[in-house]
């Protein structure tokens, strides 16, 4: 019997973006934090959630673990009248379905994003945004499609085989009795998180339940406790990634680093981004941790507004 507290009730209101469409939200958010009204790409019987706010050139904001499209609420707001925004929840995260027998690896992740992009919106150039598990993923979409990548945003991620502090962590998360703690208590999407975002984002009941309200059953919790795991058992596959990075060495490329997160922002790490697209500007944030959308979504706005300016 799952906890009470964990219920899901969908959303009475219908709030999608498309009148006809009568699809309810599978639970409950803040509107004034969210305001966006939804949309929605169906694909063998599931239905995957995305925002496609405001016009001209396309901005793609991925999202990694335990989040959604939630994590880039305020660049949204920030950025909706300049530019057309694209934020989408991955499948079983945030508000979208889970598909049937989905293994929730970053390989079926990325064929999801891609089919949203390129078959569903129809995209032609981009800029995109990555950080956390949004790194790899979103930047294998754009190594497979690196003509239409109009510039890159990257925060807090990696794109290679881990080493060091992020494979000593996916190990650790790898142990059965974390991945019962993930499954069971719903630990990434509550304790993990709440430790990791600043005081005000932590202290804001309406900004936690939008993360753990997205995770209401053990059942839905299977692609919080695989990204970790997938850190290290993905590694031939993250190999491969590093090696098509260089399709992308002539685009404008923006580092953001939060520096609290010592496994994904340490110099180490930065050195080796650094090497990749020794151009890139940087900005190093002393007081923000690993979410850094949810730390200092003005950063983002500061890189975007920048590449946009010069393209």
């Amino acid at each position: 019997m799952e906890n009470e507290i964990n219920m899901q009730i969908p959303d009475p209101v219908i709030f999608n973006k498309d009148s006809n469409n009568k699809k309810q939200r599978p639970f409950i958010v803040d509107k004034t934090e969210y305001p966006f009204r939804s949309n929605w790409f169906e694909k063998e019987g599931t239905s995957m959630h995305y925002i496609d706010e405001g016009e001209g050139i396309s901005i793609v904001l991925t999202h990694g673990n335990p989040d959604w499209s939630f994590l880039n609420r305020n660049i949204i707001k920030e950025l909706s009248g300049e530019a057309r925004i694209i934020a989408y929840d991955l499948p079983g995260f945030g508000f979208s379905d889970t598909p049937e027998n989905y293994g929730f690896t970053p390989q079926e992740h990325v064929e999801w994003i891609s089919a949203l992009l390129f078959e569903h919106l129809k995209l032609d150039k981009f800029i995109i945004v990555v950080q956390d598990w949004g790194g790899p993923t979103g930047l294998a979409v754009a190594t497979n499609n690196p003509d239409k990548v109009l510039g890159i945003v990257i925060s807090n991620t990696w794109a290679w085989k881990a080493e060091g502090k992020m494979k000593d962590f996916s190990m650790y998360m790898r142990t059965p009795e974390m991945q019962a703690k993930i499954i069971d208590e719903n630990f990434f999407a509550t304790t993990l998180i709440q430790g990791s975002i600043n005081v005000k984002s932590s202290s804001n009941k309406a900004v936690t339940d939008a993360y753990a309200m997205a995770f209401p059953t053990k059942e839905s919790r299977k692609g919080t406790a695989v990204f970790p795991a997938q850190i290290t058992l993905a590694a031939d596959w993250l190999e491969e990634l590093e090696g098509k990075l260089s399709t992308l060495q002539e685009k404008p490329v923006e580092f953001i680093f939060g520096l609290k997160d010592e496994a994904v922002a340490s110099q180490e790490i930065q050195d080796k981004w650094h090497s990749i697209f020794p151009d890139a500007a940087v900005q190093l944030l002393p007081d923000a941790g690993h979410f850094t959308q949810e730390d200092s979504p003005e950063s983002f706005v500061l890189s975007l507004r920048r590449i946009l300016k010069n393209i």
